[in-house]
């Protein structure tokens, strides 16, 4: 390869053909949606995007990216404008196309990436209904705050609802990344309407049962935590945490075609 960077999309159809096929092939997952009145409606791609291209650096011709998957599961951000969502058997449907075009090309290692809450539901219905029909396939969903939510619970100032949406993982995260992105003199806290205790939950801390509510029942202004917290020093420990956890991850992925 030349040192060409892993990107499916800045290949040649030949270039693509001669890669050993058990290289792990990642799909970027995230969504277009409001972040509050602070950060881009891209956040949550980007986000996932930024973690795959950083894997990429990290252990270049070990891994192959796709184009990332942007509009996605966003309905319960609809009342908050700039947002736009896809059903979940729309969603399903295409994705396990997506899925069966790079196993048809000859990879069986296929992880999918994730970069926002909505997509964790109808993303585990793909891993399983894909792998059912597909066992010469390894499949996985990763979702980055899960990967190091141990780590993760050491950087965080903040109680339950302090990491949720446009709050302070996610703003430390662009402040990081993209800063320039990051609309400072706009961040405010969200006020967070909690409902039960048993449905109480943000990023790292479950909840002990699920219970439907829009984010516009949560929250006012689109943030569901504390960005004002967030610092660029902690986007980068952010990152360093899910690098150290997503590094080895994938690595395990690599293996022969045959199952272990």
């Amino acid at each position: 390869m030349g040192g060409k960077k892993m990107i499916w999309k800045h290949l040649t159809s030949k270039e693509i053909g001669n890669l050993d096929k058990s290289i792990p092939v990642i799909l970027p997952i995230g969504a277009i949606e409001q972040h509050g009145p602070h950060l881009n409606v891209e956040t949550d791609t980007l986000i996932a995007e930024y973690f795959c291209h950083e894997l990429n650096k990290e252990i270049e011709q070990e891994v192959l990216i796709l184009p990332p998957l942007a509009i996605c599961s966003s309905e319960h951000h609809m009342e908050f404008p700039g947002t736009l969502s896809v059903s979940h058997e729309t969603l399903i449907a295409y994705v396990k196309d997506v899925l069966s075009s790079v196993s048809r090309n000859g990879f069986k290692n296929i992880i999918i990436f994730n970069g926002h809450g909505g997509n964790q539901a109808w993303g585990s219905v793909v891993v399983e209904s894909f792998g059912v029909k597909n066992p010469d396939c390894n499949l996985a969903i990763m979702t980055w705050w899960k990967i190091a939510s141990k780590e993760l619970f050491d950087i965080t100032e903040t109680g339950l609802f302090g990491v949720g949406h446009a709050c302070e993982f996610e703003t430390s995260l662009l402040q990081y990344i993209e800063g320039n992105n990051v609309r400072e003199k706009e961040i405010v806290n969200g006020p967070v309407t909690t409902t039960f205790e048993w449905a109480a939950a943000d990023l790292i801390r479950g909840s002990r049962a699920m219970l439907h509510r829009s984010m516009k029942e949560y929250t006012s202004n689109g943030i569901y935590g504390d960005p004002r917290v967030a610092s660029k020093e902690k986007g980068k420990r952010i990152v360093d945490a899910v690098m150290k956890r997503f590094v080895p991850m994938i690595k395990d992925m690599k293996m022969p075609l045959e199952k272990k």
